[in-house]
């Protein structure tokens, strides 16, 4: 098989990724509030306007200031109602977050788990206050600071702990009984498997007894209690996910199919083109050619 190592992205997280951070004004970049062609990045925006936010299986409809944090393993999508949008964009990848002490937020962090609310409502105080963090870091991104890197991830650390005082604990005890745990775990495990970077590391685990022996619990009990608690079998989340990756994959990189085909865990190309056939109706070569 011949692998190929280089991503299609944009120009914009091309950049990004050779620093590992950029923030900007909303109104001043029109990929604001779309989707990167790669979700690589962590992600947090400061936004006023009216638009939707598709975050995992749920929605957020919203109207107003939000503070909202995105996750790189977490799929999401934003669908604006309005022409404009005001506010701030910050992004930054894992790496130039690791270089502080207290990396470990980005996993421990209520505010980037699956269980937990990643769109907070903003008042008119608060969002002056972080407006002024937001101008600080583009401020320090400009300037020459020999510190410049670790006072903006100071900022970050700031914008944390602001969100973390205005949301209330409660809201993280929404899955209170063994069953939504367990479900909770399993979604958080089949997000931790993409986004698919390297034809090295291809996806590793495939099948609902994957997930269920990383789990150790029988696969027909995590099957049970994944369609209780979500209406739908373990084996439909896991192709619906499979297939966004694989549209992902088509659309913003040069791999070829038969490479796609093998990072996903197929065989054989036929079995992989027949595999997205069967759950879109379309053939990976009809997608590739399709604009996003």
């Amino acid at each position: 098989m011949n692998i190929k190592k280089e991503h299609l992205v944009s120009e914009f997280n091309s950049e990004l990724k050779l620093k590992g951070f950029n923030v900007f004004e909303i109104d001043k970049d029109s990929y604001a509030t779309k989707i990167y062609s790669r979700k690589d990045f962590y992600k947090i925006c400061l936004t006023t306007g009216k638009s939707i936010i598709h975050y995992a299986d749920r929605s957020f409809e919203h109207e107003g200031t939000i503070l909202f944090f995105g996750n790189p393993h977490i799929p999401y999508s934003w669908e604006s109602y309005c022409r404009k949008y005001t506010g701030y964009t910050c992004l930054f990848s894992e790496e130039f977050f690791k270089q502080c002490n207290q990396s470990d937020i980005l996993q421990k962090s209520p505010l980037f788990q699956l269980g937990g609310t990643p769109i907070l409502k903003i008042t008119d105080t608060q969002r002056a206050f972080l407006n002024e963090i937001f101008c600080k870091m583009i401020e320090n991104q400009q300037s020459n600071y020999s510190y410049r890197d670790e006072l903006i991830r100071n900022y970050i650390h700031l914008i944390f702990h602001e969100a973390l005082k205005m949301q209330p604990s409660e809201k993280y005890d929404a899955y209170k009984n063994s069953a939504s745990r367990l479900t909770l775990v399993f979604f958080e495990l089949l997000e931790r498997q993409f986004p698919i970077e390297s034809l090295d590391l291809p996806l590793r685990l495939k099948t609902a007894q994957d997930y269920a022996s990383n789990l150790s619990v029988h696969v027909n009990y995590l099957n049970r209690v994944v369609k209780e608690i979500t209406g739908k079998p373990t084996t439909v989340h896991i192709t619906n996910r499979v297939v966004k990756e694989a549209e992902a994959l088509l659309r913003n990189t040069n791999w070829s199919i038969s490479d796609i085909a093998y990072a996903l865990g197929f065989e054989y190309t036929t079995y992989f083109s027949n595999f997205i056939k069967n759950a879109t109706g379309k053939t990976p070569k009809t997608i590739r050619a399709t604009d996003i």
